[in-house]
């Protein structure tokens, strides 16, 4: 009976955390309003506040899953049971939030423990397991708000912390115990954030040196699915718009281009070992006479192994360096535990060969300009843009192939992460997707080009070569080190609190007295 009573009390705050996961979902792409992030996060405080650590995970549990449900409602192409068991496990790491929050808005400084232990969950989601999935971050929907300047002193996580902390500070004001002082402190607070942020200027100027680069999206027959068993045609594809561009050149209505851009997957059969694919890769290489940076998925190292890759294809001396892809998605392009899974879930089939992730970033001098290559999901993980920029990467390519996801808002989301990280980096970031989004994002994260989806795209673009570091890389990973670390703490001083509260003691030590009684001589 008495565990009824509580799932009584417990449930309407779980109904107010569902109702918030759904507003902070609807703050990214496609739905694009940043703006909610401000209105869930102190809803969901307020369905956290006076309740136990186990309701608090219940709580957390009902928020996180509803905010996966709705802002990867995409995965569901693959299938709806894949999108409810991710939506599941990254609800989960919201429940520990849950039971954490619970007891640290206890404690005196709360705001400030609370925003850092919403840094230290999204760290934890953005990194386990199986690497983490980091789509969930606060920061990737703010590129086109000033609190996104940001993200250029402090990187994205830094900049999730400041979001976060607006939404606590809001919470504070409007929470019912909320003494004068604090409700001051959090509105002078706020608005110092907001009209701070505002006041940073963001350069696009070069170092004074351009390169000409053309993202080539060569489209692919169908969506969904269907594109994996029509590789030779999504090549071809790739390399006749490779002509139209170099006929254009010659025209004289189109820049001649310092690299060719081609997309992950322009071919999905080896050119090391297939003479076909091999033949379509020269014949572009040849006709633009500048080197190509082709998206390939390549055979080996090991038996049933593949790797995703960027090849530098140059018209003289041919295919030379090489980035393999260093976080291959989980259950997409490689199948953990494959042997136990694949007699109880047969479309795992469909995968083949496991993916083998690469070693190595993807820095890659190209005739005296240092490009770092990433490939599709792997723009979310901190780590590869973070050795790709102490590479000495000044202009940044992404190789994407959404082709499976059109339509559904996930390449809205990945351009919206491009963008962040073009702020973060201070670098252009050159796209280019099989079907789309292909485009240039400036230093600034300002859209120059951003192509249509399901058509063919050919772009030329001049972009400053940049040298100069943001703060953000200067400081690389220490801000999401340093604010999760402040977070663990935050739980460490609530446990300690709750503990002594328990066993009667004070919540605090007191204060040393001297003692007026004379010490004998």
């Amino acid at each position: 009976m008495d565990r009824l009573k509580a799932l009584g009390r417990v449930l309407p705050r779980v109904v107010v955390a569902v109702a918030a996961g759904a507003m902070l979902g609807f703050a990214f792409e496609p739905h694009d309003h940043p703006w909610l992030t401000i209105l869930a996060i102190p809803l969901f405080l307020a369905a956290l506040n006076g309740a136990s650590a186990k309701g608090g995970f219940l709580i957390g549990a009902g928020f996180g899953i509803t905010y996966y449900l709705v802002l990867v409602p995409w995965l569901s192409i693959i299938g709806g049971d894949a999108a409810i068991a991710l939506a599941i496990l990254e609800g989960l790491f919201y429940a520990v939030f849950g039971a954490f929050a619970t007891q640290v808005l206890k404690l005196k400084l709360w705001p400030l423990w609370i925003a850092c232990l919403w840094v230290a969950t999204e760290f934890a989601a953005a990194s386990i397991p199986f690497g983490g999935f980091p789509w969930g971050r606060l920061a990737w929907a703010f590129a086109d708000s000033p609190l996104g300047k940001l993200a250029s002193l402090v990187g994205n996580p830094g900049l999730s912390f400041a979001i976060a902390l607006l939404g606590v500070l809001v919470y504070a004001v409007l929470r019912p115990k909320s003494a004068l002082k604090l409700r001051v402190v959090a509105l002078v607070a706020g608005v110092a954030i907001v009209g701070g942020s505002a006041l940073i200027n963001l350069s696009t100027e070069g170092d004074g040196k351009v390169v000409k680069a053309a993202m080539v999206q060569g489209n692919v027959p169908g969506k969904g699915l269907e594109f994996l068993g029509r590789a030779r045609t999504v090549t071809r594809n790739h390399l006749n718009a490779t002509l139209d561009l170099q006929k254009r050149v010659q025209e004289g209505s189109e820049d001649k281009p310092d690299i060719v851009i081609w997309p992950e997957n322009s071919t999905d059969i080896d050119p090391y070992k297939d003479a076909e694919t091999r033949a379509d890769i020269e014949q572009a290489v040849k006709a633009v006479d500048v080197p190509i940076l082709v998206g390939a998925v390549t055979e080996g190292p090991g038996p049933d192994e593949r790797q995703t890759t960027g090849i530098v294809w140059d018209p003289v001396t041919g295919p030379g360096q090489r980035y393999a892809k260093r976080h291959p998605v989980p259950f997409g392009e490689y199948i953990p535990f494959r042997d136990q899974l694949l007699p109880y879930i047969k479309r795992l089939e469909m995968i083949g060969r496991q993916t083998a992730p690469g070693t190595v970033p993807g820095v890659m001098p190209i005739r005296g300009v240092t490009y770092g290559d990433v490939i599709c999901f792997e723009l979310a993980y901190d780590n590869v843009i973070q050795d790709v920029m102490k590479g000495g990467a000044q202009v940044l390519v992404v190789q994407t192939n959404n082709a499976t996801y059109g339509g559904t808002g996930q390449p809205e989301q990945q351009f919206a992460i491009t963008r962040m990280r073009a702020i973060e980096t201070g670098r252009t970031v050159l796209i280019a997707s099989t079907s789309g989004i292909s485009g240039v994002i400036q230093p600034d994260g300002t859209v120059e080009h951003k192509s249509s989806q399901f058509v063919p795209d050919v772009y030329v673009a001049s972009v400053p070569v940049r040298d100069t570091h943001t703060l953000a890389t200067t400081l690389g990973g220490w801000p999401q080190w340093i604010l999760s670390g402040l977070g663990i703490l935050g739980v460490v001083l609530a446990l300690v609190a709750r503990r002594r509260r328990a066993t009667g003691g004070p919540e605090t030590p007191p204060a040393p007295t001297r003692s007026r009684e004379k010490i004998p001589a």
